[in-house]
């Protein structure tokens, strides 16, 4: 970590979202979910395929630094960062995301958590990394600040989601007050990669897809 931090130019940014969309899918799919798949249905899954489709728009962040140049990749290895129960951080890889659906991402993520606590793990399950999430959401944070993980350029964070009163816009053009489920997603990226406006656009577009996509679609 003290040498990814000597090595990368470290810039923050944070972008409140509004879950309330997967929220819902969420809510109405849980019970049928879990009785399908053996596990929980939470909000990273769909977070990756959101991050993995912005991608697509914004192909820089999805790089590496080799011997004094920037490699930008063409498939999206994501690495999904795991608590070994509070003894070390293990970063398993989702290997070509890009092609796989949101309830396949969700398969994965499962599996290979399990098996990173479980020590089972093999080489290729935590190599070939492109780009990273870290997920302490579960545990409440409001933000948070990650590291890269060389030699990637950037990492998104998913901090806690909870319920909060937010303006919406109503039918008849007016304004009004709900309860929706809202958190922060944080992206680090190595300056030396890309600037802030780079950064920004590709944050926006995180927060686009997850707020206005038809997540039901992606269950089936």
């Amino acid at each position: 970590m003290i040498r990814s931090k000597q090595t990368s130019a470290h810039v923050y940014a944070s972008i409140e979202v509004d879950f309330e969309g997967i929220e819902r899918v969420r809510s109405a799919e849980r019970e049928a979910f879990k009785a399908a798949e053996g596990f929980s249905l939470t909000y990273l899954p769909f977070i990756g395929r959101a991050v993995v489709d912005a991608i697509r728009e914004y192909p820089e962040v999805n790089a590496s630094f080799g011997e004094n140049e920037l490699i930008v990749h063409n498939y999206v290895n994501l690495g999904i960062a795991v608590d070994l129960d509070f003894k070390g951080l293990m970063v398993p890889v989702i290997h070509d995301a890009e092609g796989k659906r949101m309830r396949a991402l969700a398969r994965e993520i499962s599996d290979l958590a399990r098996r990173a606590r479980a020590k089972q793990l093999g080489p290729d399950d935590i190599a070939g990394g492109t780009f990273t999430i870290t997920n302490p959401g579960p545990f409440g944070t409001t933000m948070t600040l990650p590291i890269i993980n060389q030699p990637q350029v950037a990492i998104v964070s998913t901090d806690g989601v909870k319920r909060r009163p937010v303006v919406i816009d109503l039918p008849d053009g007016s304004e009004g007050i709900a309860i929706h489920s809202v958190g922060n997603i944080t992206l680090t990226w190595d300056h030396r990669a890309f600037d802030g406006a780079y950064a920004a656009s590709f944050l926006r577009e995180i927060k686009e897809i997850v707020e206005t996509r038809d997540w039901a679609p992606e269950l089936a």
